[in-house]
């Protein structure tokens, strides 16, 4: 295998230096390197281009994969090497369905860009849009628009001044299995809707006194016309700690959260399922007026993208990070929030709820915002991404910046997006405008670790900036310690009743910290010597993570 780690040939030797990839400072490209980035590649799919790129930390192309079709709009890798992507020919490629973010296929591309399996969910009636995740069974979900006549929702309780296009566009789940080839599960909104508009319809009722459906005549954001896509949901994610399914609504400001335990029938209705709640809101938050428990004043939520739960082994691990686009209440920029959702009963998934009281939290419990805060504002795209180190990668779409955060909100690495419709970009080019928009955009971006597993076997080796250069540059090197976690040399039982062994491979003082399913930090003991035994009697029934600085994160299971 050839895996060029990003160390230097020719090295900067003072630990700790940035690197400002330029004599002559560049618009595109690499624009700031420190030596406390997080060690990876970096995965983007340029908006008006069908090739996705993975670079290194130095901003050098390490792979390309190069199919037929324009993203639509999220990419990611898999464990085994290849690429899941979603695709279209063209945003008006369904007239029925004619938006930014509107796709035609999943598919799954190797490593050398052969289509090894696709899914077309677009027709008439539907349009597959945004977003994909793929589950741990490797079945996959995506959000797609259901067409609606302008009668259904009108018997829907629809405000008739509301359809000035004479139709909507609901939202659907779909989960295909990718060796059946077919559609396992669907979650449609159109079986959760409330209305007081039109006291003859079956749906008819107070809005506050169900925060479990959504309000038919909401509009908001770019909907406030009342347009046919009042939702345009652009995030989807799951749980498998809790079976559980995420998205969000950037044009109601708001994320919803739906139990995955159903079967198809018990999604349309309001029973069953782990939470006993069928397919009915679990949890939402951003936008409380939307429920009617609060006014604009109690908005969190801006045009939000890339709502996803912090994975498990990270800092934060169970709680949700999410890029807030703005404009905020309180000026034009934007934010990256992280809220931890309260948790009534883990074992049914269930929320706290408090009759008449939004659901908490009352603010997000920690928020990047620049110096000065315009100088990240990116009123659509984007997306935010926890490190294993602490660090947090931001995208700002609208400009094709991706950067990365330390803890204290410092900029430890920085890089332009050079591609645009017609090719790679000279350093010395300016960024084009087409209808409107920078040509650089990008949806989002994912950094990958260099021991990822789907980079197993393959060639990483450098092949040099993704722009034409004709600007002297200076090499990209840097010296810093690569971070290895060690191996434990025993952690049983696991499952576990009431007590857990571990050990080290030696003895040393150390932190020992348990953290519950959403991140929260449950128990703290202080290991002084090679082995230690853990009294977790107390701890309720669930899987947890048990953390040691310099060692691999081990998750258990308590059961009884």
């Amino acid at each position: 295998m050839k895996k060029f780690l990003l160390v230097c040939s020719l090295s900067i030797t003072i630990l700790g230096t940035a690197l400002h990839g330029q004599d002559i400072a560049s618009a595109i490209g690499l624009q700031q390197y420190q030596s406390n980035s997080f060690n990876g590649y970096t995965l983007f799919a340029p908006f008006f281009s069908k090739t996705v790129y993975l670079i290194d930390n130095c901003g050098s192309s390490v792979h390309q994969w190069t199919g037929n079709y324009f993203p639509a709009a999220s990419v990611d890798l898999l464990a085994n090497g290849h690429l899941m992507r979603t695709s279209n020919t063209a945003i008006n490629a369904n007239p029925n369905f004619v938006f930014a973010g509107g796709g035609e296929l999943v598919q799954e591309l190797d490593w050398d860009s052969n289509v090894v399996w696709e899914f077309r969910y677009s027709d008439s009636l539907h349009r597959m849009h945004h977003d994909f995740k793929v589950l741990p069974n490797g079945h996959v979900i995506f959000p797609a628009w259901e067409l609606k006549t302008r009668e259904e929702a009108i018997a829907a309780g629809r405000d008739t001044t509301k359809l000035p296009d004479g139709v909507l566009w609901s939202e659907t789940i779909v989960e295909v299995d990718p060796e059946m080839d077919s559609i396992v599960w669907q979650w449609h909104l159109w079986d959760h809707l409330i209305q007081d508009f039109d006291s003859t319809k079956m749906n008819y009722g107070v809005i506050a006194e169900h925060p479990e459906l959504l309000d038919i005549n909401l509009s908001g954001g770019q909907t406030a016309t009342g347009g046919a896509n009042w939702l345009h949901v652009n995030t989807i994610d799951y749980n498998p700690m809790m079976n559980q399914i995420l998205f969000s609504s950037p044009f109601i400001n708001e994320l919803f959260v739906i139990d995955h335990s159903t079967s198809t029938a018990q999604a349309s209705g309001h029973a069953g399922g782990n939470s006993l709640h069928g397919g009915d809101f679990l949890y939402r938050w951003g936008n409380p007026q939307n429920y009617d428990h609060g006014t604009a004043a109690d908005q969190k939520m801006f045009g939000s993208h890339s709502v996803k739960w912090i994975p498990q082994g990270l800092n934060d691990a169970g709680k949700i990070l999410f890029f807030n686009n703005g404009p905020h209440l309180d000026g034009v920029y934007s934010s990256v929030d992280i809220i931890n959702p309260p948790i009534d009963n883990y074992s049914l998934g269930q929320y706290v709820y408090i009759p008449g009281i939004a659901y908490g939290p009352a603010a997000a419990e920690w928020s990047y915002r620049a110096e000065p805060p315009t100088s990240l504002f990116s009123p659509i795209l984007s997306n935010g991404q926890r490190l294993p180190n602490g660090n947090t990668l931001i995208v700002s779409g609208i400009n094709g910046r991706i950067l990365e955060i330390d803890p204290e909100g410092q900029t430890v690495w920085e890089y332009i997006n050079p591609i645009i419709h017609t090719g790679a970009m000279a350093q010395s080019d300016t960024i084009p405008v087409v209808s409107g928009l920078n040509a650089n955009l990008i949806f989002r971006a994912t950094r990958y670790a260099t021991d990822f597993a789907g980079f197993a076997g393959q060639d990483l080796t450098p092949q040099g900036p993704l722009e034409i250069q004709d600007i002297f540059t200076t090499d990209c090197s840097i010296t810093r310690r690569q971070e290895i976690l060690k191996e434990w040399s025993a952690l049983y039982p696991n499952p576990a009743s009431n007590a857990i062994h571990i050990e080290l491979p030696k003895a040393e003082r150390n932190a020992v910290r348990i953290y519950d399913a959403l991140g929260r930090e449950v128990m703290h003991y202080r290991m002084e010597n090679q082995s230690l035994d853990l009294d977790v009697s107390r701890l309720e029934n669930g899987w947890y993570i048990i953390q040691i600085p310099g060692y691999i994160p081990q998750s258990v299971l308590i059961s009884r």
